[in-house]
């Protein structure tokens, strides 16, 4: 039973040290400024890559617009001669 109790302890006390520390972190103006900086960058970047996927399937619905009017021409074609 001693053994438990000790490392209860043990563990109370190691909780307590990451919450103070956790809570020391979240009141430094460096970190926040720093949490911050990397919010704004990953908005920026989703939006980048948002606008890449976007000129991607563009170019792709182009290109099978343009294969699929090569078909209908041919198969026009193809009736004509038959």
């Amino acid at each position: 039973m001693q053994r438990v109790e000790v490392y209860g302890e043990t563990v109370e006390k190691e909780l307590v040290r990451m919450i103070e520390k956790r809570a020391r972190r979240e009141h430094n103006p460096e970190e926040m400024a720093w949490k911050s900086s990397v919010k704004r960058y990953n908005a920026l970047r989703r939006k980048e890559i948002a606008a890449l996927w976007f000129a991607h399937f563009s170019r792709m619905a182009a290109n099978h617009a343009r294969i699929s009017e090569d078909y209908e021409r041919r198969a026009e074609e193809l009736c004509k001669e038959g």
